[in-house]
């Protein structure tokens, strides 16, 4: 019975026991539709990557962007890195995920067949993940846990993915700075690492570290978190990294291992930073206000930040300019 029908039957249904019936029906039909769907989405992904193989060049990391699973084009990114990086290990760890419908490495898990570590501080959306298909028909390791500095190495270190590692992932919406700080001992071939692009391009900071640090609690705009891509770039090369580009939102930044960054950076034009155009603040209600460009940065200018340069927590206002020329026009 195809989903059409069976909403229909059980529009029409009389009978309780028939409601019961054809509501199993139609979840079933339901469960059917949707992975036909996702089947039809893995295909479309397969081909935007054979085609990514047809490339030379590319303008900046951007330009291979396509979404199948991710949020912003990070699938077709991670799948141009994995070709241009043939013999890195095939193993991830992802932290910030939610319930793994939209993630980075997603795509990455059913294309390629990697072992994974997730983690996800909603522990009833990660007993969901176990309970559903994808968990046994892949390897895949879902952990319901609030990371902190203190706490992720020991995690990771548990699960056994504190070894070779091609990708590590960091998502949370706050601390990511400070997460990856702690870890330097992995050493990914690819890092990829969410920035806060309201926080502009030409310092170098973070929010100061609280354990429990909660977005949306820490200001109603939710534009107060994370760390500027100045301060990403600045742990990162300390621990090995290079810097390769931006998403074209600006959102996730990515790095290469820096004995095997040379390999990439010689297939981009250009290593390009990209501003977040998004427009995702939120009111004193909680509700999308929509604020654009350097807007959002007045919304938390009174706000402290971590200055890694000098070690000293200041208010945003006052470390003056937070945007280059470039960025502005691209974020105006």
């Amino acid at each position: 019975m195809s989903l059409r029908s069976a909403l229909r039957h059980l529009a029409l249904s009389p009978d309780s026991r028939d409601d019961r019936h054809i509501s199993g029906q139609q979840m079933i039909a339901i469960q059917h539709s949707m992975e036909r769907l996702n089947r039809l989405l893995l295909l479309q992904g397969r081909m935007a990557a054979n085609q990514l193989r047809t490339f030379g060049r590319l303008g900046c990391l951007a330009d291979a962007e396509f979404r199948v699973s991710s949020q912003w084009g990070e699938d077709g990114i991670i799948e141009w890195l994995c070709q241009v990086l043939p013999d890195i290990p095939r193993s991830f760890v992802e932290i910030g995920v939610e319930n793994y419908s939209e993630a980075n490495t997603r795509f990455l898990l059913e294309n390629r067949g990697w072992r994974g570590l997730i983690l996800d501080c909603n522990t009833v959306a990660m007993q969901a993940l176990r309970e559903d298909a994808l968990y046994w028909r892949h390897d895949l390791t879902a952990i319901g846990a609030f990371v902190t500095r203190d706490n992720i190495h020991d995690i990771i270190v548990e699960h056994g993915f504190d070894r070779e590692l091609g990708i590590l992932s960091i998502d949370i919406d706050g601390n990511e700075y400070w997460i990856l700080e702690a870890l330097p001992d992995l050493q990914p071939a690819i890092l990829i690492c969410e920035v806060n692009g309201v926080f502009g391009d030409i310092h170098a900071i973070t929010i100061p570290y609280r354990a429990d640090f909660e977005r949306l609690e820490a200001h109603f705009s939710g534009q107060y978190f994370g760390c500027s891509i100045r301060a990403l770039e600045r742990l990162a090369t300390r621990l090995g990294f290079t810097f390769v580009g931006t998403n074209s939102t600006g959102v996730n930044a990515f790095f290469v291992r820096s004995d095997l960054a040379p390999v990439v950076l010689k297939r981009l034009e250009e290593v390009r930073i990209w501003p977040p155009r998004h427009r995702d603040s939120r009111d004193h209600e909680g509700r999308l206000s929509f604020v654009r460009g350097v807007a959002r940065g007045q919304l938390i200018a009174d706000l402290p930040v971590f200055d890694i340069s000098t070690e000293q927590v200041v208010a945003l206002r006052d470390l003056g300019p937070l945007y280059s020329e470039r960025f502005l026009k691209d974020f105006r």
